[in-house]
């Protein structure tokens, strides 16, 4: 314990330089901007992001990440208590009791609330990933070659299953990921594969091209086709009602409880994400509530548990992220991406070798949460809010101008342009389709890291199969994973068997 805090210490006099100031500042102003629009969301905004700190000092880069990822979970809550329109997925439960306090006249208190709340999960949410991944990363010392192919193994069947509606889905987007995975040159023999004669592809895909591909290029896509011309009207933004005093306050600190304890537990699991935790979180301060009649009707506690939890959710899914290379959520998968991108490799050895930079992005997620706090004060929402009167048909051209020069300036390459643009249809493709995009991001990252691990543990093995079975943190990765793919089975079951007895008896 002594040595995290002796690292976190050492770090906070890297994070507290002005360049490091300067970016979280920005790119949690940046983050609010992007949740409060429609369509948009952290993922779209970190997508972009990657490519244009491709030169930037790694701390730089991760603290704007930061500011993003925060920022835009709170931006959410605009639109979703002004208009009734979830800025962001995690914002949906926010609707449930921030609209009709809007419609009350309680629009600038609900979007307090939300500020307060969100502010505070996600302060504990950083805490948590402070003291919960240094001893996390001490156990994965303990892992070998056969460890990490089955933490690979594990970590792609729980986004494959647990995220999106349909588990084959969601399992054949991973096999997609794990095909483009394979193009270049094998790691272990050196031979080129699936390269057909391109030499920009004897290196393999660039990680950033591929993100900015699937995620920023369907949304833009998207805005063309809806051909939204026109922006929120300036009545639909009035505020009032805007007064929070201490006695209003006081009386959400259980809800605030409830939900952090909630949000960090649904960020550690893989493939969950802030949705289910503000779902989760709502349920339970209704059924705790005296009065659970009031919720869905405007009661402020609604939108503090849902805020609360879907910001404890942010800090909480890098805790896998960085131990094991398990993102708990697609943001922390494109945070991956982007800690690959700077030469920083997840697990124990980022804890050795690169302390100041990852507990630094620890304490960056905490001031970036504290930040968020500051922004969102009433006057910060007011402005914020302004920016849903720009059309989505100005903001697309925008989006892909920063799309161009952010993934141009990775190789000063054509090449990369058009695999991003082909990337962009496939994306569009899957999201027309209803297959989530995370597990192929993930297919893509954890690829190599199980190809390569299981290779390395044949060789020692010497061909011996039995090697993948035997050790005994092997067996609980393998018994975890198992029970993460029958899942679906046994809610399949359950929901058929609530239908049958839920059938009228026939005479």
């Amino acid at each position: 314990m002594e040595e995290v805090l002796f690292a976190l210490w050492h770090a906070l006099f890297a994070v507290l330089s002005w360049q490091n100031i300067l970016a979280m500042v920005f790119a949690t102003f940046c983050g609010v901007v992007i949740g409060a629009l429609p369509g948009l969301s952290a993922t779209i905004g970190i997508a972009v992001l990657i490519p244009l700190t491709f030169g930037m000092d790694p701390m730089v880069a991760l603290g704007m990440m930061a500011g993003i990822y925060n920022g835009s979970m709170y931006g959410g809550a605009i639109p979703a208590v002004l208009l009734r329109i979830p800025g962001t997925p995690s914002a949906i439960v926010t609707t449930f009791d921030g609209f009709p306090m809007s419609q009350q006249g309680k629009s600038g208190a609900a979007l307090r609330i939300a500020c307060i709340s969100s502010a505070i999960g996600g302060m504990v949410s950083a805490v948590a990933l402070m003291t919960l991944a240094p001893p996390l990363s001490l156990v994965t010392l303990a892992f070998g070659p056969t460890e990490y192919f089955w933490v690979a193994v594990f970590g792609l069947a729980s986004v494959s299953v647990l995220l999106g509606r349909d588990p084959v889905k969601g399992m054949l987007s991973a096999t997609f990921g794990l095909l483009v995975g394979t193009l270049g040159t094998d790691l272990v023999t050196g031979y080129e594969r699936y390269t057909f004669g391109i030499l920009e592809l004897t290196s393999g895909l660039h990680i950033v091209i591929v993100l900015v591909g699937l995620y920023a290029m369907p949304r833009v896509l998207i805005m063309a086709e809806d051909r939204i011309r026109e922006g929120v009207s300036a009545a639909a933004l009035k505020f009032s009602g805007a007064k929070l005093g201490y006695s209003a306050v006081r009386r959400f600190w259980k809800p605030w409880t409830r939900a952090s304890i909630i949000g960090i537990i649904v960020g550690i699991l893989p493939g969950a994400g802030g949705n289910i935790a503000a779902f989760i979180s709502y349920n339970e301060t209704k059924r705790a509530s005296k009065d659970p009649d009031s919720f869905g009707k405007g009661n402020p506690e609604g939108v503090a548990a849902a805020e609360c939890a879907n910001n404890a959710d942010n800090a909480a899914a890098m805790i896998p992220a960085l131990t094991l290379g398990v993102p708990g959520n697609s943001i922390a998968a494109l945070i991956l991406g982007g800690l690959l991108v700077h030469g920083l490799q997840p697990g124990p050895a980022l804890f050795r070798e690169n302390a100041d930079i990852v507990y630094g992005f620890m304490i960056q997620m905490f001031i970036t949460s504290v930040l968020v706090f500051i922004f969102g004060g009433l006057v910060a929402s007011r402005i914020f809010a302004q920016a849903l009167r720009l059309p989505q048909v100005m903001l697309a051209p925008l989006i892909v101008g920063l799309m161009i020069v952010g993934v141009y300036s990775v190789n000063n390459s054509m090449f990369d342009l058009y695999v991003m643009m082909i990337f962009g249809l496939i994306g569009y493709a899957m999201e027309k389709l209803d297959f989530p995009l995370a597990p192929a991001v993930l297919g893509l990252i954890l690829g190599n890291m199980a190809e390569i691990n299981l290779r390395l543990a044949l060789l020692i093995a010497r061909g011996d199969m039995s090697v993948l079975f035997t050790r005994p943190i092997s067996q609980v990765i393998i018994a975890l994973t198992v029970i993460v793919l029958l899942y679906p089975v046994y809610t399949s079951w359950k929901d058929r068997r609530k239908g049958v007895f839920a059938r009228p008896l026939e005479d």
